[in-house]
Order: structure tokens, then sequence, then C-alpha cells
């Protein structure tokens, strides 16, 4: 399994968040680490760019769902691009796709 790297651009109220290697249970803390420090900064309006994704599990889209309502109750949005491979497939069985558009 390839480590995970989270790299953050912000810009005022808003931040890409590029993600690289696999979001699964060892790593989703990683992200949720940033997602957290974001949501502090009252940033609320986030884009995950997973085209560096390898592998998510069921741990790491906990943690997007988690956080999507997050900054939905605070009136922002969470929305992922380049989205491929298994988190693809993941979000089509599950209907949750349309939910990060």
């Amino acid at each position: 399994m390839a480590e995970l790297t989270v790299a953050v651009e912000r810009s005022p109220g808003a931040a890409i968040v590029s993600l690289h290697g696999d979001l699964d249970k060892v790593s989703a803390p990683v992200l949720r680490e940033q997602l957290v420090l974001l949501h502090d900064e009252r940033v609320h309006t986030i884009v995950i760019d997973a085209a560096g994704l390898a592998f998510c599990d069921s741990s790491g889209l906990w943690v997007l769902i988690e956080h999507q309502r997050l900054v939905r109750e605070h009136g922002g949005s969470l929305r992922l691009t380049g989205v491929h491979g298994v988190l693809r497939r993941v979000l089509d069985v599950t209907g949750l796709n349309a939910a990060f558009i």
C-alpha cells in the first residue's frame, strides 16, 4: 500500500485538497486531521482532487461523507474532482456520486 500524502492549497474561505496514494483505515486520520484544520480556519468550500488517489476504502469514504455534512451545516460545500478507479466504483454503486458533484 502507498502512503497518503495530502497537499492543501488555500484561498480565502476555500481550499483544494490534493490526495496521492491510498486512503484507507490507516491513512484516513491524516485526511480527517487536515479537514478539521480547514474547518477550524472556517474554510467551508473544499474541492478534493482525487486524481492521485490509488485506492479508497470505506474508512476514507466515511471521512469524506462526515466532512461534507460538516461543511454543509456551515453553508459550504465539499466536491470531488479527478475521481477514478475504486473510488469511482464505490461512489457509483452506493449512489453517492451525485452527493459530491
